[in-house]
């Protein structure tokens, strides 16, 4: 009786291990299909420049930080939610540095989007990375320094010239944290292979 009654134990254990992981496996899931949502409604506010929606989106302690590559700098742009609102296409910043020459990226905020943020319609990028990295090359992604315990969203080409085997890959990751139970954005991140 009491082996019994001990097979059974481990049975029950067994099955309640089972069942917690595939219900853990299930929530992240919906997590990851909500962080996706979310997403592609940033995508969307990107591409169509609407900094109005774009600022509801925003992290509103922390504001959200563009970087032109994969090493988020220190000195990283970044835009608090009202600022976001306020921005014109025309309003001019320095973005940080082209890599191989050092000179500063001098754009408005049209210019910038238009080389580094939607220059590819991301909407269609074959492939998404959900809290993985895709495209990987020359450049270290600090996302994980820079943003510890976010999530991202990572929106990829791997290349569009077959002469240039796949040394035209094009990547923007979007990063979010979670605040009080809604998904925020903290980081717009290009990245690409560089020279």
């Amino acid at each position: 009786m009491k082996k019994k009654l001990s097979v059974f134990l481990v049975l029950a254990c067994v099955v309640l291990l089972c069942s917690t992981i595939v219900w853990a496996a299930m929530s992240n899931e919906d997590y990851g299909g909500e962080l996706q949502s979310r997403a592609n409604l940033v995508l969307s506010c990107l591409n169509d420049m609407d900094f109005e929606q774009l600022a509801t989106l925003v992290h509103k302690g922390k504001g959200v930080t563009f970087s032109p590559y994969a090493y988020v700098e220190e000195d990283a742009l970044n835009f608090s939610t009202r600022r976001i609102k306020e921005l014109k296409p025309t309003d001019e910043f320095t973005w940080g540095a082209f890599d191989g020459s050092g000179e500063p990226i001098d754009l408005s905020v049209e210019g910038y989007f238009k080389m580094f943020v939607v220059a590819h319609d991301f909407t269609q990028a074959p492939s998404i990375g959900v809290d993985k990295l895709i495209g990987t090359g020359n450049t270290v992604s600090n996302l994980d320094e820079v943003f510890p315990g976010s999530r991202f969203v990572e929106y990829h080409f791997p290349g569009f010239d077959p002469q240039y085997e796949g040394m035209d890959w094009v990547s923007l990751r979007l990063v979010f944290e979670e605040v009080d139970g809604q998904l925020m954005l903290i980081g717009v991140i290009r990245d690409g292979w560089t020279s």
